[in-house]
Formats: structure tokens, sequence, C-alpha cells
């Protein structure tokens, strides 16, 4: 493949919902266009972009694919992105960095929540976008009933490019409103007939949208079709296209990806509407002084790019997908990583087809290519030339929310889990994995229940090692209700120099109850208990503090006041009074000791309709609703609930709310819980206990 020039690219993503057929779409372009000898089916596992192991056994997209294609003398790099929600980050790197997208509708089910997210993404990243209704050939199909699904969310933007021609009751080709022409046939070979005369007023009143929509990109235009009520050919596309630049205009097309009619035409549009990144100005800051800089896409800018995703494989290595936002890269560019302040050399440049890798000499601005074993590169980083630097900001991704306790499955392959995950996170930026100090457990966290089973199905097919998924325990706490007074002793005589330690301790609740540190008090008089001894009665309760009496949870707002006690000249020690701090201490069982939780603050937004499912749902997780908001289109529902109650959540308010809900959590304190959950933490325990004797 040829170089290319900023202007004569098209960066694109595929995006919307799972199963409306964006693989299959991408494979019918790619076919189309020549770059690929045959076309394959996601179901058969020949999909070029679907070749990870994991994506041809589940028969859907896991990961970001891409691949190039050349059509009349200009080149579109497609970017396919998953549909399902799980991997809702692999679409961050690629819309960040792609100035366009293909925003893929079922001619059946209309617009989805696939759709209306892939739509907010493209705000947020201000990436211009086109919507193609697919799978025409399907029973049921209906273009006009999906295109009116749009239009009722999205009104005025839309504009109808194609219509479909039907006969026969079968999706038989496309009439392009802007030339005024039809054309059947499949693939790259079109046939031109006359527009049936049956669509002449549903063109005419497609022709009359696309004029509104042309003219509201620009004022002139505006005031010319007011005037005249009529553009020109040369003036609806000029309008159109300055329209699908700022987003006030997105162009609607059909399609079959599956027998490829519409594919030509809809590579046309492609080329003829959608942007190049030439002359795309993207802003940064200095590193060294913090002043904010602009990089235009053009070759004789200074060089930079982001890396917009991370492949890492066993056995090649890893692997980072770059972006050229400005200047040119051959092997001799000297590259700096900003963000880890390392300078890297290039070695051989890869472009990429689905998994083939293919080599090139030279990468013009504004194009995507892959460089290798780069090891300082992770997603989201800048690299640029050293002697002019810039940092372009971060890509932000999704936040974990459903966690997933690992242990491995054979005893003395931790290390080799670990290192796995190590080298997983840094292709998938939403996972993420923590050592929990306090349970001793290594936590893996991810987006999605399927998200954590596709890391741990990668562990094994990839690094060869295989793990369990457990729940991951809670972080209970225990404390008292009320104060005891009580004595510890500690006597042992076995011949020679014996063991005598003796201490009472007042224990008792801290006043304050958000107060949850362990206090000491020495209260002793007349020398009861030596002064040498003292420190010794502190550690010995500070130790068992992290055991409690109820169920082995760490013991909190707890204050133990020593006020006398016991010893012998011969036979006391610090180890004797340890002891006999330690056997105070188990007579906590007389305090009214309580089991506490963790309450975790959480923040939901939903759409409206769902706010009343939201407040009863957090009913029945023992939670609380603290209120709600209005934020955007969606309500903000504010509770707390226990983390216990929690763990499955994210697949939960998924199911409720159809994939429109979103939350987050934070942790916010500890409560009491109530005692018929409390008896089955602390029975289990018990039988813990027993199995481990």
């Amino acid at each position: 493949m040829k170089d290319y020039q900023a202007k004569n690219i098209r960066n694109l993503t595929i995006v919307g919902h799972g199963s409306v057929g964006k693989t299959t779409l991408a494979e019918a372009l790619l076919f189309s266009a020549g770059a690929i000898d045959r076309q394959g089916r996601v179901e058969d596992g020949q999909a070029t972009m679907d070749y990870d192991p994991e994506e041809t056994k589940r028969h859907i997209s896991i990961s970001a694919a891409m691949a190039p294609l050349e059509w009349k003398d200009k080149k579109v790099n497609l970017v396919d992105i998953p549909g399902y929600f799980d991997f809702a980050g692999e679409q961050v790197g690629p819309m960040n960095v792609c100035e366009g997208a293909l925003i893929v509708v079922g001619a059946v089910s209309g617009l989805d929540v696939g759709a209306e997210k892939a739509w907010a993404m493209c705000d947020k990243t201000h990436s211009s976008r086109m919507i193609v209704i697919n799978k025409m050939d399907q029973e049921n199909a209906n273009f006009t009933k999906a295109l009116g699904t749009i239009t009722d969310k999205y009104g005025s933007h839309i504009a109808p490019i194609e219509l479909p021609i039907i006969e026969g009751g079968k999706f038989a080709g496309v009439v392009c409103v802007l030339e005024n022409k039809a054309f059947t046939g499949e693939g790259k070979t079109l046939k031109a007939i006359d527009i049936p005369a049956s669509m002449a007023d549903e063109v005419e009143k497609a022709r009359e949208a696309i004029m509104e929509a042309a003219a509201g990109a620009e004022d002139e235009l505006m005031e010319k079709y007011f005037e005249e009520g009529e553009l020109s050919p040369e003036e609806m596309m000029h309008g159109l296209r300055q329209g699908i630049v700022d987003g006030t205009v997105v162009p609607v097309v059909c399609c079959s990806s599956l027998t490829r009619i519409g594919m030509a035409k809809l590579l046309d549009n492609i080329i003829d509407l959608m942007p190049s990144p030439a002359g795309r100005v993207l802003e940064g800051v200095n590193p060294k002084n913090g002043e904010t800089v602009e990089r235009v896409c053009a070759d004789d800018q200074p060089f930079s790019a982001r890396v917009f995703k991370t492949m890492a494989d066993p056995f090649v290595g890893k692997l980072s997908l770059l972006k050229i936002t400005s200047g040119t890269l051959d092997s001799s560019t000297a590259l700096y990583n900003v963000n880890a302040e390392k300078s890297e050399k290039p070695g051989t440049i890869y472009i990429l087809k689905g998994k083939q890798q293919s080599t090139t000499q030279k990468v013009c601005a504004g194009d995507l290519c892959a460089l290798a074993k780069l090891q300082s590169l992770a997603t989201g980083h800048t690299l640029c030339d050293a002697n002019n630097p810039v940092q372009f900001p971060d890509m932000e991704f999704p936040a974990p929310n459903i966690s997933k306790a690992v242990y491995a499955k054979k005893a003395g392959e931790e290390d080799k889990i670990f290192s796995g995950l190590a080298r997983l996170m840094e292709e998938d930026p939403t996972i993420r994995v923590e050592k929990n100090v306090e349970t001793a457990e290594s936590v893996l966290s991810g987006i999605g229940e399927m998200s954590i089973d596709v890391v741990a199905a990668k562990l094994a097919s990839k690094f060869k090692v295989e793990c369990d998924l457990r729940d991951p325990k809670i972080p209970y706490r225990e404390s008292i209700r009320k104060p005891i007074d009580v004595q510890g002793r500690h006597k042992k005589q076995s011949g020679g120099h014996g063991q005598f330690g003796d201490v009472k301790i007042r224990f008792r609740p801290n006043e304050d109850p958000n107060d949850t540190e362990f206090h000491f008090v020495d209260s002793v008089v007349g020398g009861t208990v030596p002064r040498q001894y003292i420190p010794a009665v502190e550690k010995g309760l500070i130790e068992n503090i992290r055991h409690g009496v109820l169920a082995g949870f760490p013991v909190v707002g707890l204050t133990a006041e020593l006020y006398d006690g016991g010893y012998h000249p011969v036979d006391s020690s610090e180890m004797a009074f340890k002891t006999a701090a330690r056997l105070a201490f188990k007579q906590l069982t007389t305090a009214s000791p309580v089991l506490l939780e963790p309450i975790y603050h959480v923040e939901v937004d939903v759409p409206d309709a769902n706010v009343g499912d939201i407040y009863g749902d957090i009913s029945k997780r023992r939670g609380r609703i603290l209120g709600s908001e209005k934020v955007g289109e969606l309500q903000r529902v504010v509770g707390e609930a226990p983390l216990s109650e929690m763990f499955k959540y994210a697949t939960d308010l998924r199911s409720m709310t159809q994939g429109r809900g979103s939350f987050t959590m934070k942790f916010e304190r500890y409560e009491e819980v109530p005692a018929n959950e409390a008896k089955k933490v602390i029975d289990a325990y018990k039988a813990e206990e027993e199995d481990d004797d």
C-alpha cells in the first residue's frame, strides 16, 4: 500500500450495539474494495477483524481491530469496535483519534442503546458521524421505521442521503438522493437504473430534508435557501460536508453487509462526505513549561503521535497502535515518550489488517500504524519530537465496577497469573488488579462479568495458566456496644522459671462513634504492673485486635484502660504480659460485640423512566435513598448501600435499564450488620475455621 497524504485519508470507527453487524459491515467494505480476497463470516470464526481465539469462540468482537482499504485513490482506515457494554473501554482510544464514526443501526431493531451511547461518545470526542442502517436483507427490515426511531431522538440533525429500493419484498439497491440516481448490484459491481416512479415523492421529501440540513450549516446558505427555496447540488454538498464536520448534520445511508448491496455507494459517501485528518488541530501542553501548544495534522509539522491501543502477546511482545497527529514517522524518527519521560527507537513500522502485519517504511500525518516492543508505551501516551515536546490530554476510560477475587488453580502458579494479568492490563485500561492487604486476596476488577470471564480465558489461552474467580471477601469490622471490666491472668509453672502476668482492663466503646481508632490508656498506680511491662500489654492488645472474637475481623472503635494487675519478681516477662492481655481481650465476647460492614455511597445515572426501579432495587439491597437530581438528560439517584449487596450491581443495573444506566460508588463508613445477616457471616467463619482444623 502506498503512502497517503492526510487529505486522502479517512479514519473511521465502526460503532453501535452488539449484533447489529458491525464486523460483517467491515468485512463487506474490505471485500468490496478488494482489500481481502473473500468475505469471512463472524459465525464461522473467519472475519478479518475477529481473530482473537475468544472472539472466534464466542462469535462476538472483544477487542478493537483495524484494517485499511483503498478506494478511488483514497485510504480508509476502519476500526471495528465491540458493541457489548463489557468492552466499552475499547472504543475510547480509537474514537479519540479517528475523525469519523459509522454508527450502525439494525433495519429491524432501529435505534438502540448502543447507537445512543456511540452518538454520545461522538459528541464527547467531536467525531463526525454517519448512520448506517444495516441488515436491509432481513425479514421485517423496515428502513422508514428505523429512520423514524433515529429522527424521533435526534430530529433535524438527521439527513437521509440514501433510500432503499425494494423489489418483490427484497432489498435490491439504493437511491442516492444527492445524485438523484438509483443503483443496484452488490459490492463494487454497480448498475445505474431509473429511480422507481413509486419513490418519486419519497425522494423529493428526502431531498428537501437534506437541503434544510445543508442550509443550516452556514449562514450564507441559509439566507439563499430562505430567499430562493433551493440550493444547487454543489451548495448542498458543501453544506453537508460543513455540517458533518461541525456535528450539526448526520447523513443516513442503508445497506446489507451480508449481500453487500449498497457497499460501493457507502464507500463513495465515506470518501465524499466524511472529513480527512488534514489540517486537524490538536491541543496539548508543553511539559517543560505547562503552556498550551497546538499540533496541526500536516507532514511539515514537528512529529507527534498518540497511542490509542495496546496489544499484548506472550510471543510477539507488546504492539502499540498509533495515530500520527503531526509530522511523519520512519525508522530514523527519534521518539520521545512524554508520559514516561523516555526516548525510544521506532524499529519496524507495521500496518495492521486484523491480525496480519505488513511493514512500511514511512507513515504520513493523519495515518494509523503500529510499533512493536516499545516497553515504555501505554495506551493514551504521547510520542513526540524531544526538541518540540507536547503532551496530549489523557484518555478517559470507564471505571471498573465489578470485582472478583483471583486464585491460582494450581499451587505455585500465582506468579504466572499476576504476570499474565499485568500484560492484559496493558491491553485493557479498564482492568485493574489490586492486592487487598486486609483480606490477602488479589482482586480483579472490570466493567462487566463477561469482561472478567474473558480475562480468565485469555490467561488460559495466551499465558497457559488457569485461575479461579470468586466473590471477594468483605472487609468486615468488629466492635463492642457496652463497657466491660475483665482480668487476664497468665500463670504457668513447669520447672525452673515459670511465666506470670496479671492485668485488669476496662474495655469500652470510643466516646465518638466516628472514632474508629484503638486507644490504650495507662491508669496503673502503685506499680501493680511494672512500667517495663506496660508496653507489652499494649502490644499484646494491638496484635489481638486484628482478629476479633466474633468472626476474626479487626476490632475498631475500642478503648482499653489498663488500671491494675499483678506480677512476679522472677516469673514475669514481656511475653507473659502479652499473653495476659490476649486472655483479657478474648473476654470481649461479654461486651455485646457486633459485626460492622462497609457502607458505600452510590450514585446511579438513569433515564427518568427507570428512577422508580432504582429506588426499589436499592431498598432491596438494604440501602437507603438520599435523593435525586437532574444531570443532563438523566436522573442521578444518590444513595447508600452495603458493599456485600453490590457485587453484581453492574449486571443488574444493565438489565434494569437496558444498558442505559451507569453508576459510581465509594466507601463512606462502617455500620452494624443486621442480626440475621451477621449470623450468616459468623457461621461461615466458624465453618471455615473447622475446615482449617
